[in-house]
């Protein structure tokens, strides 16, 4: 007999919680190590993890504040305790993609408590957390090893604790410092502040300690944030010198984390997959997102509008559902507000439209009874799944019905078929330009590739482009191509930085190495 999911007993309750982890640990750990590409940014904070744990610093190369060093150091400390380290599971990429997995799981849990807790009943958590694991546009994200990645857990933690801090003050504590960490993970956290702040209020309101709770939680959510600033002022890299603000680079006078804020304000596109103005985010839908899980975006959107105009009618009564609504809205608002776009900003936003979406349909399912909530619950996953869908089977380029490509597709083994031919025909002492993707591999080698660096490094640090290379062709041996790293190299060379790279590529080097495989092109080139 099926019982209400409203009111289901405690190990009712536990075996729907069990349930939605194992979809997680299928869903996204099936086909971690092979789907998506291992991404520039993937290679880079393993290299700053690296360099962590190596050197004791925050970066092999100059470290320019450009983000906050919570992400990697965390990585750091996953990588620390494993056996063999960055190459526990066959490379750095995959290690750190293991520990992604391991924050998203963590994340199901949050979301399916943070769910149950808005909704009062396991309806919203059930869907809500289906909706988070199975999403295509949250598993091609969510499997990649970035700053996002790490920070989400965070957040929903701090959304978790001050769902209880009207009965502890300690938890509004604790809340408040998960928080700061989830800012000091990726900056962009702090766009959430006024909704945690209005549910903190809202759960606090009517504590006899609700001062304490607030103060508690501005207090300890300031900790990190304190800290990395601390950093900052002890390197005396806190403001450049005489105050002078270049919105042009982060070098030009000296590193400072203030320096970097104003570039970081001001700047302009420096990736193939970002945009900058007003128009990017839009731009970003159309390119990126919405043809990767339609139904999240239209869905989500839709429940929003409704969650705040409930809240908005009866903010005492409907306070969780406007603050779910305005936990989606200011983030959205944050991507929409102009300069420069990321295609992975959207990360975040997966978990809170799938909230939403949750909120709203246990809402509208609250009449039904049990047995027609689990026929829709059925029907709804078996629509997802299907082609019409496309969260599991689609049609193919001939038409035929296959799994979707991250359960299907091996691209990630044409990067590691490059990196062993790298390692078996080019000595380690040879000047070697790449994409970060393999440089912690190359450097944490026996012997290491002291002398491959990244093309972004090589045309934008003066200590790689001009000691190391001379920003000469004459003192390039190879350049290994990533898939699409010449149009990242000519984006990248807005200021012709890059143009001594490009002249070794263009007329300077033979083609010793390819692989190409549909749309993904590898290859190795002999400069000289």
């Amino acid at each position: 007999m099926l019982r209400s999911l409203r009111e289901t007993p405690v190990r009712t309750d536990n075996r729907l919680l069990v349930a939605t982890l194992v979809t997680g640990l299928v869903s996204y750990g099936y086909g971690l190590f092979r789907y998506p590409l291992y991404l520039t940014d993937e290679g880079v904070y393993m290299q700053r993890a690296w360099a962590v744990l190596r050197e004791g610093r925050l970066s092999p190369y100059t470290y320019i504040y450009d983000h906050a060093p919570g992400g990697w150091v965390s990585i750091a400390g996953w990588s620390a305790v494993l056996p063999n380290q960055f190459e526990a599971f066959g490379n750095a990429i995959n290690t750190g993609r293991v520990l992604m997995l391991l924050m998203h799981l963590v994340s199901v849990y949050l979301l399916y408590d943070i769910a149950k807790q808005f909704s009062g009943g396991n309806t919203a958590a059930v869907i809500a957390t289906t909706l988070f694991n199975l999403s295509p546009l949250g598993i091609f994200y969510q499997r990649q090893v970035l700053l996002d990645n790490i920070m989400v857990p965070w957040l929903l933690l701090s959304v978790f604790l001050i769902l209880r801090s009207d009965r502890r003050v300690t938890s509004a504590l604790a809340g408040g410092l998960c928080f700061g960490m989830a800012v000091v993970t990726k900056e962009n956290a702090v766009f959430f502040a006024p909704a945690l702040a209005y549910l903190l209020y809202e759960k606090s309101r009517n504590h006899r300690s609700k001062r304490f709770a607030k103060g508690f939680w501005y207090f300890a959510g300031g900790i990190p944030i304190a800290f990395y600033l601390m950093y900052a002022t002890l390197k005396d890299e806190l403001l450049p010198p005489g105050l002078h603000f270049d919105s042009s680079n982060t070098q030009s006078i000296r590193v400072s984390l203030t320096n970097t804020i104003w570039w970081q304000l001001n700047r302009t596109s420096g990736s193939p997959v970002s945009g900058t103005g007003n128009g990017a985010f839009w731009q970003m839908m159309h390119d990126f997102w919405l043809w990767k899980d339609r139904f999240l975006f239209y869905a989500g959107a839709i429940a929003t509008v409704v969650l705040l105009v409930q809240g908005l009618r009866n903010r005492r009564r409907n306070h969780v559902q406007l603050v779910a609504a305005l936990l989606a809205i200011s983030y959205a608002l944050y991507m929409i507000r102009g300069s420069v776009l990321l295609e992975f900003y959207i990360i975040p936003l997966v978990p809170l439209l799938a909230l939403n979406i949750g909120l709203v349909a246990a809402s509208a399912l609250a009449r039904l009874p049990d047995a027609g909530k689990a026929g829709v619950l059925a029907l709804a996953i078996v629509v997802l799944a299907s082609p019409t869908g496309g969260y599991l089977l689609v049609h193919g380029d001939t038409g035929r019905l296959q799994l979707h490509d991250m359960y299907r597709l091996n691209l990630t083994s044409m990067q590691r078929a490059q990196m062993d031919w790298v390692e078996k025909n080019i000595p380690a002492d040879a000047r070697m330009i790449i994409d970060d993707d393999m440089w912690v591999t190359l450097h944490d080698a026996t012997p290491a590739y002291r002398f491959a660096h990244s093309h972004y490094q090589a045309s934008g640090d003066p200590a790689v482009g001009g000691k190391v290379f001379h920003k000469s062709w004459r003192y390039i041996d190879y350049i290994v191509m990533s898939n699409k790293m010449r149009r990242a190299m000519r984006v990248n060379n807005a200021g012709g930085q890059e143009n001594w790279i490009l002249d070794a590529l263009d007329n300077h080097s033979r083609r010793i190495w390819d692989l190409k495989r549909g749309r993904v092109e590898l290859a190795v080139y002999r400069v000289g």
